[in-house]
């Protein structure tokens, strides 16, 4: 039975939220609510850190964290090392980690579980979620990254071009002729891939559409996918915060 580890990035420095991970939801900052959501589907979850103040605020709450470098080049690297130091803390085997968004206070604990269940094949290298596309202006939206799928459900290519072209039709159809996916980016691995993913450089196709993903494909890794029906509400802006408030996202 595999042993799972949710990581939780979190940062203070943003450019449009400086100080994102501490900010006030209902009187709990911010990371404490993403603790608690994905603590209903993981035994183990601990926040990912280079600032002192996100460090005293999840330890304040009784959350787990650990210390990481400043220097790390994306979240990925930052989840490796935060796996290292938890697991030696805790002497403690994991088989995978999943990497959790540390600005979606409204994860759902049901995604989490879809993603854990991907690992009961022992031939997954990774896995993420994707969602069918009903709406064609994410279609076209570039900041909504695609991704084309086998029918082993497993990522052949991610995009934030529509893939794949459909010939056929005017583009206001496409939706209707063929099953578009979006991406929706929560990611888990393997510990040994996850080890091998950071020893990577950077590819050509990530390099293209600045998708971090495609350097893991361009490497000859599976992606595999499973499909949600929930889009994952990210916060990137005080603005976003209030929206989502006014939405009734929080209960």
């Amino acid at each position: 039975m595999n042993q799972f580890l949710g990581i939780i990035p979190a940062r203070y420095g943003s450019t449009r939220f400086p100080g994102k991970p501490l900010a006030d939801i209902g009187g709990k900052p911010m990371i404490q609510r993403v603790c608690e959501q994905a603590s209903k589907a993981l035994d183990n979850v601990v926040v990912a850190t280079d600032d002192e103040r996100i460090y005293k605020v999840v330890k304040d709450f009784g959350g787990k964290v650990v210390m990481t470098s400043s220097e790390h080049r994306s979240g990925t690297d930052r989840c490796f090392e935060a796996f290292k130091k938890y697991s030696e803390e805790r002497n403690t085997l994991f088989d995978v980690v999943i990497n959790i968004q540390g600005d979606e206070p409204f994860i759902r604990p049901d995604q989490i579980e879809l993603l854990k269940s991907c690992f009961e094949s022992e031939s997954t290298d990774i896995a993420t979620l994707i969602k069918k596309i009903d709406d064609t202006e994410v279609v076209f939206n570039e900041n909504k990254p695609k991704v084309v799928v086998n029918r082993f459900n497993e990522a052949l290519y991610f995009s934030r071009s529509p893939v794949p072209f459909i010939r056929s039709a005017e583009k206001q159809q496409w939706d209707k002729k063929h099953s578009f996916y979006q991406h929706i980016g929560m990611y888990a691995y393997r510990v040994s891939v996850l080890e091998e993913i950071i020893k990577m450089p950077f590819g050509l196709l990530e390099q293209a559409e600045s998708l971090e993903q495609l350097r893991w494909l361009e490497n000859g890794l599976k992606i595999k996918t499973a499909v949600t029906d929930y889009e994952s509400y990210g916060i990137d802006t005080p603005e976003d915060l209030s929206k989502a408030i006014q939405m009734g996202m929080l209960k």
